[in-house]
């Protein structure tokens, strides 16, 4: 901005970057105070520089104060704060520029030119590296702090927004902030998108490729200016069914040597003095934003459920919600799904397909069988078996578009009963310990101690002995001998 003539003034909290500042720039105004910026009349436009979870209030404070901004990306660190400032740019009619930097480059608008003239045929996939050794921050993740750029150049040269966002990463200096992520794109056209980025590596490399049907290409940004670019008409050929690869040397692209940083200055300056709007707006920012916090949310759930139970496991497709606890030696299977305030007893086994919670407890050594969903307001005791595809409901008299989360019903199964296969249990009745609920039976009341209960509604039609074996007249297991008599809430052991 000095050497462009737009330097004013510089605030910064830091006394010896103002005094180096000072010395640097004479003709400059020096301040620790941003407030000394906001309300200067003299200044019509600012450029914030700071961390990012700084941004939304320095933002929010120019733009009400009047003042056209630039700031550095993100825009912010949510979605919902960078739609509040772009509605109030639009409001106080102000310049919003968010510095995505490599919208400046002249390899990255090439690019862009190439894909629009088809010269590289269909997309098949974009990936990003952005690995350096350094700089470490504490206040954003790596994902925060370099996956904006690519994210930004991703979406713009596919020209939509992804459909799916999954990440994943490690966090090895500091456990509450990743270091290390990987972020893949799925776009409605199938079009995939690749990000790596981390600040624990050791060399730098800042290189994106996009790979088309006819041609691919590179961007290497430590690469002099006469190799930044560079197209390889790779093909591959079919024989008999087999794919070969027929390998072709590298053309490099011709361009016009620029600095992105300064073009992107000159760009935000020309938009001051014209008020068009920024190649890098607001909308632009909240897309890139859309992204960033989708795959911080994956990013989460991807670092919780894999975090194994003492002598148990979670499948790596299962996910488990941050608030949910596992007791030891549980076994959670394939693609199910643990939801928040959940708790799950110890030795439990829990199918594939499964969903449970949120706010469900289920005590030591249930067995719950593939595709079983278990609903706010069911609890079930020690040793419940449930059978696959049972159901469980949570309100009498559901709609689609009547919301009822205020007239859940309680159910209660009680220690050991066992629920057959596609059986319904009907939300506010209780089943008692030890029952046995007959394959695709309908349960509509409650259920006593050891009945065994069939049809729909279910009725009882007999009784079973805690081990599992239907009991004869007189009560006496003939498997296990155990002996029982009726009372008015189910069978009770012999004294």
């Amino acid at each position: 901005m000095h050497e462009l003539g737009a330097l004013h003034t510089i605030s910064d909290a830091n006394p010896e970057i103002r005094e180096n500042m000072a010395e640097k720039y004479k003709d400059a105004r020096i301040t620790g105070c941003a407030n000394d910026v906001f309300n200067d009349p003299a200044v019509d436009a600012v450029l914030i520089a700071t961390p990012a979870v700084s941004h939304f209030d320095q933002v929010e404070s120019a733009l009400k104060a009047g003042k056209d901004v630039m700031v550095e990306k993100p825009l912010c660190l949510n979605v919902a704060d960078g739609a509040k400032l772009v509605e109030l740019a639009q409001q106080t009619k102000r310049i919003l520029m968010i510095g995505h930097l490599l919208w400046y480059h002249p390899a990255v608008i090439k690019l862009r030119d190439m894909i629009k003239n088809d010269d590289l045929g269909q997309l098949r996939y974009i990936s990003s590296n952005r690995l350096n050794m350094g700089k470490l921050r504490r206040e954003e993740n790596v994902l925060w702090s370099f996956a904006p750029h690519d994210i930004s150049v991703i979406q713009g040269l596919i020209g939509e927004q992804p459909i799916q966002v999954q990440a994943t990463g490690g966090a090895f200096l500091d456990q509450s902030v990743a270091d290390v992520t990987l972020t893949e794109l799925t776009f409605s056209n199938g079009i995939r998108g690749f990000v790596f980025v981390s600040w624990l590596h050791p060399f730098k490399e800042q290189k994106l490729v996009v790979v088309g049907e006819r041609q691919m290409a590179v961007f290497d940004d430590r690469l002099d200016w006469d190799e930044k670019l560079c197209l390889y008409p790779h093909d591959v050929t079919w024989g008999n069914g087999i794919p070969e690869a027929q390998p072709a040397d590298a053309l490099a692209v011709p361009m016009e040597p620029a600095e992105p940083l300064r073009k992107e200055c000159e760009h935000f300056l020309n938009c001051v003095r014209t008020r068009e709007q920024p190649r890098t707006d607001g909308r632009e920012a909240l897309a890139v934003l859309d992204t960033l916090e989708r795959a911080e949310m994956s990013l989460q759930k991807s670092s919780t459920h894999h975090k194994q139970p003492e002598d148990g496991s979670i499948h790596e497709t299962a996910i488990v919600d941050e608030g949910a606890t596992i007791g030891r030696g549980t076994r959670i299977w394939h693609f199910s799904h643990i939801l928040d305030e959940t708790h799950i007893g110890n030795y439990c086994t829990i199918g594939q397909n499964v969903m449970i919670g949120p706010r469900v407890s289920l005590g030591d050594g249930c067995k719950i069988q593939n595709n079983v969903s278990i609903y706010e307001g069911v609890t079930l005791e020690d040793h419940v078996f449930c059978g696959p595809s049972c159901v469980f409901t949570n309100v009498n008299n559901p709609r689609a578009d009547v919301p009822r989360r205020d007239e859940f019903l309680e159910t209660n199964v009680g220690k050991g009963a066992s629920i057959g296969a596609n059986a319904t249990i009907v939300c506010g009745n209780d089943l008692g310990s030890y029952s046995f609920i007959g394959a695709g039976a309908v349960v509509t009341k409650d259920i006593l101690a050891n009945a065994l209960v069939v049809g729909n509604p279910a009725q009882q039609i007999g009784w079973m002995c805690d081990c599992g074996e239907r009991l004869p007249e007189n009560l006496t297991c003939k498997s296990c001998t155990k002996s029982y008599r009726e009372t008015d809430n189910g069978l009770v052991h012999e004294s």
